[in-house]
């Protein structure tokens, strides 16, 4: 599967982690710590199926409307989860990027991504974003922003922006755009995810909440987008 179509870039919305410790009668932090497990084990996966990059929607710029609580909880969760998982992930070969703004977010946090990319930057088998305060209407409003500066400091024209342009003033330009997003729970909606960079994604929304997603689930969307057809606004001959 790996030599032919595969995804080079995929996209995770990573839901449900709240309803699956629900269901159960368990605090949602249970459910954080069992989609954690999935995490780690979904980069090992993707890693295995030749996958260039993939990137998780960890913590959005709107989930600071949730209780003080939880909030506080997935700060230093997702703290603790980059510093446990990094010598792993640097063992697999992976580096580590981050999507997001910095304000409002933890120091610790941007302490721990800091350094997991630093130890990470040179490795070349895959890459995997953290997208953590993150939005992707904040991304483009942020890049058009630093490409207004560069217009009042003289250095382009106001009228010679392009596409091209603000892709390259996103938060990691290098990275291509996304192939396929996954968002799992069953809920069909990209929830202000990438919306530049999966402008041509194929969207594949399964039913199983996160921390009940095996490598089955993950092969499953893989094998949906092998067998779509992909024309890019074009047709095929």
């Amino acid at each position: 599967m790996a030599e032919v179509n595969v995804p080079q870039h995929v996209g995770i919305i990573m839901d449900g982690n709240g309803r699956w410790a629900k269901k159960r009668g368990l605090p949602r932090s249970f459910g954080h710590k069992q989609g954690a497990a999935v995490f780690k084990k979904t980069i090992n996966w993707a890693r295995e199926l030749g996958i260039k990059c993939v990137t998780f929607y960890a913590f959005s710029t709107e989930n600071w409307k949730r209780s003080p609580q939880e909030v506080r909880f997935l700060m230093g969760f997702s703290r603790e989860i980059i510093h446990r998982r990094v010598a792993q992930m640097d063992d697999w070969g992976v580096r580590v990027r981050w999507s997001g703004r910095r304000p409002k977010l933890w120091k610790s946090v941007i302490d721990e991504l800091e350094v997991a990319m630093e130890r990470t930057k040179h490795n070349k088998v895959i890459d995997v974003v953290f997208c953590i305060n993150y939005g992707g209407r904040a991304e483009i409003a942020d890049a058009c922003a630093e490409i207004a500066r560069e217009v009042a400091a003289g250095r382009i024209k106001g009228d010679r922006v392009t596409e091209k342009m603000i892709a390259d003033h996103l938060y990691n330009p290098d990275i291509p755009d996304c192939d396929l997003v996954i968002r799992t729970s069953g809920e069909q909606r990209t929830s202000n995810f990438l919306p530049w960079e999966a402008a041509y994604a194929e969207l594949d929304f399964v039913p199983e909440l996160f921390p009940d997603c095996g490598r089955d689930v993950l092969w499953r969307s893989i094998d949906h987008y092998i067998h779509r057809d992909r024309r890019f606004g074009g047709v095929k001959k």
